[in-house]
């Protein structure tokens, strides 16, 4: 008896000798005999085992389990970093572990594309940082949003609005693609969400929508009602009358001061001038002008003014919208909303 006990015991030792070894050979061997350097990226949110998977998609792990198994043994599951990272090929499983969880000087840089910006805006923010590798530079708006993937002839309004990390050195065009799949992901989880009957034949227009939405609201409390009034007006077959796309038309020549000419200047994004939509988004719009775009405030308001401190009044009627303009804007407004 007292032999067979001392044979088990000294099979464990022996089993837990040899698990003991083949970890230590696991945790500390390069995962990549190749060389090659890989971007992969880690959104916010994202669990260990989820990210486990995504690097062994990626080829960056050989398995997902014994990843997952070292980062909950070091309790790190949740230490996470979202952002981009650049693989190196002699990181070994803990290298990779420390540096997506930041437990090792390994440093994040960070671009804040922010709501209400145009693209132009956006690609000019990235292009001024000095930690990006700029493979943008020499492509047009167009050739951006094919490298994407997206089948869309204007970038506007296709990146969504948000802080984004990586890792010195990495593509602008990654930020980018990182950007766009956030934007249809949430585009696509808002419009299945919808408000039955609405006025918008596709998500797209739904975009449009929520970027004017975004462009006319200086409080989120006041989103749903500014796109009840714009939902009321389309409805109707009435003027969308909103400046904000009157000067994103005008582009570089609009000079600060929108001009009663200038409301009267046909083109495709006078919405004094045309009825619907205009034909592309005209800024990025976030989360709340999304969502407002495609729930609405039930209201019958069909004019809204600013106060000048950042909200609006919102009128049924022309005549109430008349005083309120009178009330608000002393010096008269050059839109009649």
């Amino acid at each position: 008896m007292i032999r067979r006990l001392a044979i088990a015991l000294l099979v464990l030792v022996a089993g837990l000798g040899a698990v003991g070894g083949w970890l230590a050979y696991y945790v500390w061997t390069p995962l990549d005999s190749s060389g090659q350097a890989r971007e992969f990226e880690i959104e916010r949110g994202a669990s260990l085992r989820s990210v486990a998977r995504d690097l062994r998609a990626a080829g960056i792990l050989p398995d997902a389990w014994r990843f997952e198994l070292l980062g909950r043994a070091l309790k790190r599951e949740s230490a996470l970093k979202a952002g981009s990272y650049q693989f190196d090929a002699r990181w070994s499983p803990l290298r990779l572990l420390d540096a997506i969880t930041g437990t090792t000087a390994f440093r994040l840089d960070k671009v804040v594309l922010v709501e209400g910006w145009t693209f132009r805006q956006a690609r000019s923010a990235l292009d001024r940082h000095e930690a990006l590798k700029h493979d943008s530079a020499r492509l047009s708006d167009g050739e951006i949003v094919r490298h994407m993937g997206l089948a869309y002839d204007h970038a506007e309004g296709l990146f969504f609005p948000d802080t984004y990390y990586f890792a010195k050195g990495t593509s602008d065009l990654s930020v980018l693609r990182r950007a766009a799949a956030r934007m249809q992901q949430i585009l696509a989880r808002q419009w299945e969400q919808r408000q039955d009957g609405l006025p918008l034949s596709d998500p797209y227009q739904a975009l449009i929508l929520a970027s004017i939405v975004e462009k006319e609201t200086g409080q989120e409390v006041d989103r749903p009602l500014v796109a009840a009034v714009l939902v009321n007006r389309l409805r109707k077959g009435m003027r969308l009358q909103v400046d904000p796309a009157v000067i994103y038309g005008l582009g570089e020549q609009f000079d600060g001061n929108l001009r009663r000419r200038d409301l009267e200047l046909d083109g495709p994004y006078n919405t004094y001038v045309r009825a619907g939509l205009p034909p592309t988004p005209i800024a990025m719009p976030g989360l709340a002008s999304l969502s407002a775009a495609l729930q609405p405030a039930s209201s019958p308001a069909l004019y809204f003014v600013a106060r000048g401190d950042g909200s609006s009044h919102f009128s049924d009627s022309l005549a109430e919208h008349n005083r309120a303009v009178t009330k608000y804007q002393r010096q008269g407004t050059t839109s009649d909303r």
